[in-house]
């Protein structure tokens, strides 16, 4: 049972890799290099700590983003 609880954590884990790597495709950074886009997320995340209207201002950003997959 503990065998399959752990397969059941990597694939969980797995998915959740996957999806964000497609944020990046989707950010249009694909062919960024790595050190870029990690220095790219530390800085947004020291950005964001206790700044409510940048976080408001950056999820109007991702939720046009995604919008604007449907159209």
């Amino acid at each position: 049972m503990a065998k399959s609880a752990t397969a059941e954590a990597r694939k969980k884990d797995t998915r959740e890799k996957i999806e964000l790597g497609g944020l990046i495709v989707k950010a249009g950074l694909r062919y960024e290099k790595r050190a870029l886009l990690l220095g790219l997320l530390i800085d947004a995340n020291r950005r964001i700590k206790g700044d409510e209207m940048e976080k408001a201002r950056l999820m109007a950003i991702g939720a046009e983003a995604f919008s604007d997959d449907g159209e």
